[in-house]
């Protein structure tokens, strides 16, 4: 019972039926409490997206697995503290990390939520080193910016070590594989010695037939019901075969025993012979159904009717036949090294799912589903006489599945392909670093480097949806929305389904004022995943292009509950909350996102931004230059970096700011605004209104560049030219409060600069 329920829990995970699972394991648990089963349960309930069942069910569970479930449990209810103790005890400083690289990644995440960034580079560091193909801990590497080169984590060294745990794996599991077909062999022997005592006068009547027939279809029929969990039925002696060892002890190698019979079964004692008769007798039935199970043609390509038809085909050439089976399994064994070979036959795909997939029960299950048929066809019609006939084929049969057995778990264990798994990793691994040197250089803001790696890829990497929106931030950290909208539409083309960077897509669409386009995709995205902070996201920034503050910060917040680690999300309400004048929320909102990301730059130019206008320059100054610290190459933070220096009358420093921010981005039309007003409070109104003409190109239809220059003239007493400027500042519609600012330096133009100097 406790193994049919356990691969029938099983089973439904696999197939995505978490409340069956959830309902079944229950069962088990109330009729077998062990920790493993509990384990199980706790599996089940996360698959359901009910941590909290999972944390208290395992509270206080002690098995390294246990531990490992108990702190995602906590993890996903953001119990940070309890999920750190459940990996790494207190009391045992030294204890070994539950689930090598994946607990250590875990751990890593941990350390990083708590503001411990130097423990989780040692961990993601040590999550990598155990298993270099682990990408989400270079990726967690490369967003606290602690990752080298992309060639330090997937180098040569790697590449050996990735090849030492594939073949002892591999060869772990052939061993298995061996252990499992010995005791299922034993247990096909003495399963048919099992039915001896309830006819022990009659050994060659047909009862003995029906009897033994009914045990191994009753135990085939298990075999395929709970598949490789129940080794156990297979393992369990038998206290039959213990009566009966003192007359003729049971085999323990299928091979040994098929080689005394058909060898030497003349020279047996007739004892010994009487005894095997009916074991004999029911093996070779089984031989012969497999010869037979090529008749039936609605079985498919299975492994068994090949093999009988190389038997029927060539028994007389053993060697020959030896050679064949290994010549099919070479092409299977190339599929499973990475899919080196893309087309193959049925017979070769035949032997990799026997290679992969099929174990002894289910072998055995195969077997006796084959026998059945035959059964239908030709009854119970035959006797002794033809079983005795073709004992010599059904044992030579045999004798070849051994054979072609060793040779398929040969292949399997790729001792033979050694260089094939070689080559396919360092293919892996090449890509690898590739993406990773291009996703580093996005993380440390490098934009044009990150292109120019991505620009290295194949034409099947480049042409997916992770790379296009890798390629899209790049040019949108580069200022240039355009082309970023550009590849963000690509990579929806691509990959529909994904929303990996819609939210930095969205905020393209709202700097680009596309608001039908945004809205499209606003509505196409919550169709998508209702669940997903980037949907919501798009759709704040949506209401926001509107104006509408209120309605967009509701769906910022929305995105902050579905994932309160979204740190994006975090700084977009803070932007509403500066939209709305509204600055300690702002703050904390912005405050929010650093505690999860303390390098997201946006953030600290928020709050940068907040103290500018609440006139607090020394703070403004201060996460400008953190904000500077972390994406040296923002001409936006260099021009802002500037205007707080400015404030603190730091003009020489805040003019070598500006001109930085120019030289990173001509187009940007802020720093030659700035670079005007540094000139004009030092009073050198010809470069300040050189400044202006230049920009006044770049951007015709700012009213802030003629109010300025307006400005300039009347400090320089050409009142009638600032009289022109202020006039067209007017007629360009600027905001209420420029306009009275305007009509109020047009009022005292005439009067003396202490006077009338208000703009």
């Amino acid at each position: 019972m406790e193994t049919l329920l356990m691969d029938r829990v099983q089973s439904s995970l696999r197939l995505f039926m978490p409340k069956n699972a959830i309902f079944l394991c229950e069962r088990l648990c109330a009729e077998f409490p062990t920790e493993s089963n509990l384990q199980l349960l706790a599996n089940c309930y996360l698959g359901n997206n009910q941590a909290y069942c999972a944390y208290h069910i395992l509270k206080g569970k002690q098995m390294p697995q246990s531990r490992y479930l108990f702190a995602i449990s906590c993890f996903q209810m953001n119990l940070l503290r309890e999920a750190e103790a459940a990996l790494s005890p207190a009391n045992e400083p030294n204890s070994e990390v539950p689930n090598g690289a994946a607990g250590h990644y875990l751990l890593g995440l941990i350390y990083r939520y708590t503001s411990r960034r130097s423990s989780a580079v040692d961990h993601f560091t040590q999550a990598l080193s155990i298993d270099p193909l682990l990408w989400a801990a270079y990726e967690e590497l490369c967003i606290l910016g602690a990752v080298g080169g992309a060639s330090d984590y997937f180098s040569d060294v790697a590449a050996s070590r990735i090849q030492q745990q594939y073949l002892s794996e591999s060869s772990s599991h052939k061993i298995s594989i061996g252990d499992e077909d010995r005791s299922i062999q034993s247990s096909r022997v003495l399963g048919l010695n099992d039915s001896s005592p309830k006819q022990p006068k009659n050994l060659h009547s047909n009862s003995i037939k029906e009897i033994s027939n009914t045990h191994v279809v009753m135990a085939a029929g298990q075999a395929a019901n709970s598949g490789s969990s129940n080794l156990s039925l297979y393992n369990t002696p038998s206290p039959v075969a213990s009566q009966l060892s003192g007359i003729a002890p049971p085999p323990l190698c299928r091979n040994g025993f098929f080689n005394a019979v058909s060898c030497d079964g003349s020279s047996k004692p007739a004892a010994n012979a009487a005894i095997l008769a009916p074991r004999r007798k029911a093996m070779e039935e089984g031989r012969l159904r497999k010869v037979s199970g090529r008749l039936f043609s609605d079985s498919g390509p299975r492994r068994s009717t090949r093999l009988s038809g190389e038997a029927t085909a060539g028994i007389n050439s053993n060697a020959s036949q030896a050679g064949g089976g290994t010549g099919t399994n070479h092409s299977s064994s190339s599929r499973f090294l990475g899919g080196f070979s893309s087309s193959s036959s049925k017979t070769s795909s035949a032997a990799f799912r026997t290679m992969t997939g099929r174990k002894g029960p289910s072998c055995i299950s195969e077997s006796f589903d084959e026998g059945r048929r035959k059964t239908e066809v030709f009854g119970d019609s035959c006797g002794e006489d033809a079983s005795a006939t073709m004992s010599s084929v059904a044992i030579f049969v045999d004798c070849r599945y051994l054979e072609e057995d060793k040779i398929n778990l040969h292949a399997g264990g790729l001792s033979v392909h050694d260089s094939k798994l070689i080559n396919g990793i360092r293919e892996l691994l090449g890509l690898l670093r590739t993406l990773g040197e291009g996703y580093r250089f996005s993380c440390m803001h490098r934009s044009q480097e990150a292109l120019e790696v991505y620009q290295k890829l194949s034409q099947n990497q480049y042409n997916t949806g992770w790379v296009l929106s890798q390629i899209g931030k790049a040019h949108f950290e580069m200022v240039d929305y355009f082309e970023a909208a550009r590849f963000f539409d690509l990579a929806r083309r691509v990959s529909p389904y994904s929303l990996e960077g819609m939210d930095i897509y969205s905020t393209i669409l709202y700097h680009l004022k596309e608001e039908m386009k945004l809205s499209y995709l606003a509505q196409e995205l919550i169709s998508t995943d209702r669940l997903a902070p980037q949907a919501w996201c798009a759709m704040g920034n949506c209401y926001s292009l509107q104006k509408d503050h209120e309605t967009a910060l509701k769906n910022f917040q929305r995105a902050v509950h579905l994932d309160s680690r979204f740190a994006y999300a975090h700084t977009l309400s803070g932007h509403e909350y500066v939209a709305l004048e509204d600055f300690e929320n702002g703050i904390k909102c912005y405050q929010r996102a650093l505690q999860v990301d303390e390098r997201h730059y946006n953030s600290w130019y928020g709050l940068g931004v907040i103290y500018l206008r609440q006139e607090k320059f020394q703070f403004a100054e201060h996460h400008f230059r953190r904000a500077f610290f972390i994406n040296p190459r923002s001409s936006v933070l260099m021009c802002y970096l500037g205007m707080s220096l400015h404030s603190l009358r730091r003009n020489e420093e805040a003019l070598e700011m500006i001109e930085k921010a120019i030289l990173a981005d001509p187009k940007n039309p802020l720093p030659l605004y700035q670079k005007a007003n540094i000139l004009l409070s030092l009073e050198r109104y010809d470069e300040a209104l050189m400044n202006l003409d230049q920009l006044k190109e770049c951007a015709p239809q700012e009213t802030s560049v003629y109010a300025l220059m307006g400005k300039i003239y009347k400090k320089l007493n050409m009142h009638e030219k600032a009289m022109f400027y202020f006039g067209l500042a007017l007629d360009l519609k600027p905001p209420a409060t420029d306009v009275a600012i305007i009509k109020s330096a047009m009022e005292k133009l005439y009067l003396p600069d202490e006077m009338g100097d208000s703009l």
